[in-house]
């Protein structure tokens, strides 16, 4: 008998080992698949393995738990089969005529747990195995929500665990699933963390140094706000993140200021000179000095001659347009002039032109603060389809860079968290769901109102940083009016010409409802302010009414958020509370679990709960695909472990 012939059989029975042994002493072997003998033997019988030997020739078969033997005398053939758990079985069967068609390829079997009993079995393989009703599975959803669990799909139930290779065929198995393997692997290389997971630099520092330390702790990666602080606040929380973190990782936002350059420039400044390697570019147009000055801060080539960017730059981006220049090396422009102020060296700037300026981009879709409001399913495969394109043409996976893309924005459950992992995204970041942990650089008072917040509870308002540009930002609508109030301001402002041409009844109604003082009071403060920060801001307005007006009107604006922030208790109608549906989402999914109360959202459980969820889901589609009918639906978070 050839090698070949007992592939065949092998295939046929589904056995994982053969060995063919002729009546002279020559051997032939051969491996296979495995986990079907028994199933095969109870089906078929061994009749068409013992008229394929000849007189004295005996064929060995292994599968998982179980050895068959059969050996040919004449018209007769010995079968004897040795269980792992100590019994065998022994039968002498004659051959039957002709060369019987050998079966289909057996489906492999499962046994739920082997009886370990010595006594002399009877009947046929199965009689000596029996289900153990501790293995089988009742509550097939919960099941699905523990993602340690292997489950095993027979026709007879599903079971935790069992002998492969015996008993009843095996339908499918939904494996364990590690709730930190979602997403691109060279993420987790990358910034030395456990899992694809990001929570988002939210302004004003509510994405606080104690989110960041929090989340660094735990294997995870999360950016402090520093958008809209003063930067002794921002090096003061750079100081006591490093004190706490050291080089484990940790994040800042970097906020574009078109307004203020030199504010920008200053923060580059802080960050490299405290050893800040990861920043999360936020609001950029197009490229600035600043961003490309922190990208290339100590660019050089290591020993072995690959290029090193110690600094790492994840772009938030919304649109296409902004995204490609991230992705692409620096303008060769901006390189220049850094190498003329004596930034960058020339060495410098030729390594340049081989790395792109940032090999994170997040795509974020709807959500809280400035916001595009694009949807996810169709703003994720748009990047993803343009990183493929540059990354062909820039050549860069002969170098090694693999640019990934993360999805942002309307992340609230498992659902999205999952359909995003499940649309090619390489890792999520997560913001509003974070504005109510624990950690959170907010007011109770806030976070009482965000907790209580639904899907449609979000409305937009002027944005106070581009007021004149009629931006807006996604705020929380329900139990304030700062949407209201912050857009009948712009309203005033695009009709007047000055603060003395607003109408009286319209100026007496903003004094007492929104402003709470005087107008002219309220200039008084904001002017005292810029001449301060930038005093070209002052004669800017004095030289022109309406900048004036913009400017009083933008008091208001930046308040409201400091108000939350601070938990102003008199000023809750006018809190403006960044927020996107996810929050919603967040709330609902929680109800009725420890996650509902506010005092156990710690940063972490919410990660935690999210990758447990979604791990949940991935076994869910893959038993709906074996044919389960599994609820759609997951409850009851879990813990991160």
């Amino acid at each position: 008998m050839s090698r070949q012939d007992i592939a065949e059989l092998m295939q046929a029975y589904g056995a994982a080992q053969g060995r063919w042994t002729g009546a002279d002493g020559t051997t032939e072997e051969a491996s296979g698949t495995g986990g079907g003998l028994v199933a095969a033997v109870e089906t078929h019988g061994v009749g068409p393995l013992a008229s394929r030997l000849s007189d004295g020739d005996a064929l060995h078969l292994e599968d998982a738990g179980v050895t068959l033997e059969l050996r040919r005398t004449g018209a007769h053939a010995v079968l004897r089969v040795n269980w792992a758990s100590g019994p065998a079985y022994e039968e002498t069967l004659p051959v039957p005529g002709g060369s019987p068609t050998l079966p289909a390829a057996a489906a492999p079997g499962l046994a739920p747990v082997a009886v370990a009993s010595t006594a002399a079995p009877t009947g046929t393989a199965e009689a000596l195995f029996q289900g153990d009703p501790s293995s089988q599975v009742a509550d097939v959803d919960a099941a699905l929500r523990d993602p340690r669990t292997t489950l095993q799909i027979t026709s007879t139930g599903i079971f935790t665990r069992g002998v492969h290779g015996v008993g009843v065929p095996l339908l499918g198995t939904v494996p364990a699933v590690d709730p930190f393997t979602f997403g691109h692997p060279s993420f987790r290389r990358a910034h030395g963390v456990r899992a694809n997971y990001v929570a988002g630099a939210m302004a004003g520092g509510i994405g606080s140094s104690e989110i960041v330390i929090a989340m660094s702790k735990a294997g995870l990666l999360g950016f402090f706000g520093a958008g809209g602080l003063p930067l002794p606040a921002v090096e003061e929380n750079v100081k006591r993140i490093k004190a706490a973190l050291g080089d484990h990782p940790a994040g800042f936002n970097l906020l574009h200021n078109p307004v203020e350059p030199a504010v920008e420039e200053a923060t580059v400044d802080l960050y490299l000179e405290h050893g800040c390697r990861m920043v999360s570019a936020s609001a950029y147009m197009a490229l600035t000095p600043a961003i490309v000055r922190y990208r290339l801060s100590g660019i050089h080539r290591d020993a072995s001659g690959m290029i090193i960017c110690p600094n790492k730059v994840f772009a938030k981006i919304s649109r296409p347009e902004t995204a490609e220049p991230f992705m692409r090396p620096a303008p060769f422009r901006v390189v220049e002039s850094l190498v003329a102020s004596g930034a960058l060296t020339q060495e410098q700037a030729e390594l340049a032109k081989s790395v792109p300026m940032a090999e994170d981009i997040t795509a974020e879709a709807d959500s809280g603060g400035h916001t595009d409001r694009r949807p996810l399913p169709v703003l994720l495969p748009t990047i993803l389809r343009l990183r493929a394109r540059v990354m062909r043409e820039e050549g860069y996976a002969d170098r090694g860079i693999h640019i990934r893309v993360g999805a942002a924005g309307g992340l609230g459950d498992p659902a999205s968290v999952y359909g995003a992992f499940s649309m090619g995204a390489d890792y999520v970041l997560t913001g509003s769901v974070n504005q109510a942990s624990l950690e959170a650089g907010t007011s109770r008072q806030a976070k009482e109102m965000i907790a209580a917040a639904g899907m449609a509870d979000c409305t937009t308002g002027p944005a106070p940083d581009m007021f004149e540009l009629g931006a807006h930002v996604q705020v929380l609508g329900r139990g304030s009016m700062y949407a209201q109030r912050a857009g009948k301001l712009y309203e005033l402002w695009k009709r007047c010409e000055s603060m003395e041409a607003i109408p009286e009844k319209d100026r007496l109604k903003l004094e007492k409802t929104v402003f709470k003082r005087p107008l002219a009071e309220v200039w008084e403060g904001t002017r005292e302010y810029w001449a301060t920060r930038d005093p070209r801001e002052v004669e800017k307005a004095e030289a022109n009414p309406k900048h004036k007006m913009a400017l009083t009107f933008r008091w208001y604006l930046g308040m409201t958020s400091r108000w939350a922030r601070t938990g102003e208790a008199d000023r809750k109608r006018d809190y403006q509370i960044w927020c996107g549906p996810s929050m919603g989402a967040f709330n609902d999914w929680v109800r009725g679990s420890e996650l509902e109360d506010l005092d156990n959202r710690g940063v972490v459980e919410i990660a935690g709960a999210l990758l447990h969820g979604a791990a949940g889901l991935r076994r869910a589609e893959v038993a709906r695909a074996l044919g389960l009918d599994v609820a759609a639906e997951t409850v009851g978070p879990r813990p991160l472990s």
